[in-house]
């Protein structure tokens, strides 16, 4: 996706997740079920696994992500493209919980720093700078 892109969707999710309050109050009915994933850590076949199985979100479809969406794996980036697209798309059925690997020093240690470096050799600190604003 170009940089451009990215740089777009990072400041509207931003600006998304500023309007949120602190906690949030995921419910369900009798309708409804919500699927709570946690750890995904740049495996993007694991989202992928966990989307086969469980559908997509939708209005009928809520997700809970817990974190840990990024480093060790080589996909932490594609993870977020497609989670916070779902959140934009679906605000109500998609929630986003921060994990401890969504830091600047645990990023660095651990390689979503470098894997945004060298998917976005021009753009990479900006893009970093912005993911570290998301976060």
């Amino acid at each position: 996706l170009h940089a451009r892109y990215v740089l777009n969707l990072l400041h509207e999710t931003r600006k998304h997740l500023k309007q949120l309050p602190n906690i949030s109050h995921v419910s369900t009915c009798y309708s409804e079920e919500v699927t709570v994933c946690g750890d995904l850590h740049g495996q993007l076949d694991d989202l992928f696994l966990i989307f086969y199985k469980n559908g997509l979100p939708s209005p009928s479809k809520s997700y809970v992500f817990n974190g840990d969406f990024v480093d060790r794996g080589k996909q932490s980036l594609e993870i977020l493209v497609i989670l916070f697209t779902f959140l934009l798309i679906y605000p109500k059925e998609v929630h986003l919980n921060r994990g401890n690997h969504e830091d600047h020093m645990v990023n660095l240690r651990y390689g979503f720093t470098k894997e945004v470096m060298q998917k976005y050799k021009m753009h990479g600190k900006k893009i970093l700078k912005m993911f570290e604003n998301v976060f």
